[in-house]
């Protein structure tokens, strides 16, 4: 079952269908409550043509990055159309508590979150980068739940999309800010990413087999690392307010600065050695960096 093809899910009445539950109230949009949910639908992964927004508790056993973790706070996790949910490994576990939000693309047309949605980077992290909240975290979000439940269940008129879009987009404004919070708050967990990072990187400046391939990428240490490529952007940027290019780049010119004085190579061989596949491309690099070009910085050592 674990490799068999996702089942696809393009209607909020599919996963009503498909949970045993009522016909949805509303065609775009609905909220499912997960407490007492017992339905096996025997599926072992879907894609959803949806937006989902999940809120659980009781999910012992969480891996989180590279680590795992018993907790009891609310866990968010975010999913963009076309993304793979797999099931629980073990079934749907018995104290599971919370909710599911099922948004439609459909429903965002004509709003403005129609295009803005797509900045919230979260919604491209894997589920095991998921949001930890506190419990005044927790309230903020639920009580926003409540309020677009209470509109999509009301009868609907010309005002009702507009207040369910800015009930949704205060919720993923607050899950930004508390992305950030956790990013900082996080410490134990994101200074040991940081210095894996940092080990990776310099293991392979120092590999010139795998520099002939050319420079790393961010996806190289986001799969070095089992995270996804946009939650290793976005807590690099938190926590070093540089961008992944910029921490590589920072260690090329270092290395590019012990080479140039403590060996004889020429700029072009230091270049090729560093993964350039340009020398021209070295030379830019090291200036912009540096305000002095390669050969000017080994002339200061003579």
């Amino acid at each position: 079952m674990a490799n068999s093809k996702p089942y696809r899910i393009s209607s909020i009445t599919e996963i009503h269908r498909l949970m045993g539950l009522p016909k949805p109230h509303h065609p775009l949009i609905s909220i499912v409550d997960l407490k007492g949910l017992r339905n096996d639908t025997g599926i072992d992964a879907v894609v959803f043509d949806l937006y989902v927004i999940s809120m659980k508790r009781g999910c012992d056993g969480l891996h989180y990055g590279q680590q795992k973790y018993d907790f009891d706070e609310g866990l968010m996790a975010f999913m963009s159309p076309g993304q793979i949910l797999r099931g629980e490994e073990n079934g749907v576990p018995p104290d599971l508590d919370g909710w599911m939000l099922f948004v439609h693309p459909d429903f965002l047309w004509n709003t403005s979150l129609a295009a803005r949605i797509k900045r919230y980077e979260y919604f491209s992290y894997a589920t095991s980068e998921a949001l930890f909240l506190s419990d005044k975290e927790e309230l903020v979000i639920n009580d926003l739940v409540k309020n677009i439940k209470t509109e999509y269940y009301s009868n609907m008129d010309k005002f009702s999309q507009d207040i369910i879009i800015s009930h949704l987009e205060a919720l993923l404004n607050y899950a930004e800010r508390f992305y950030q919070r956790q990013f900082i708050t996080r410490k134990i967990t994101n200074h040991q990413v940081l210095n894996q990072v940092e080990q990776i990187l310099t293991g392979y400046l120092n590999n010139e087999a795998l520099l002939s391939k050319g420079l790393p990428t961010v996806q190289y240490f986001a799969d070095a690392l089992n995270l996804s490529s946009k939650y290793l952007s976005s807590l690099l940027k938190q926590l070093t307010g540089q961008t992944m290019q910029q921490i590589i780049h920072e260690k090329l010119i270092e290395k590019a600065k012990e080479k140039l004085s403590t060996t004889s190579m020429s700029v072009s061989e230091i270049a090729y050695q560093l993964g350039f596949e340009h020398p021209q491309s070295f030379n830019k690099l090291f200036k912009s960096k540096t305000k002095q070009s390669p050969l000017d910085f080994r002339q200061s050592f003579n």
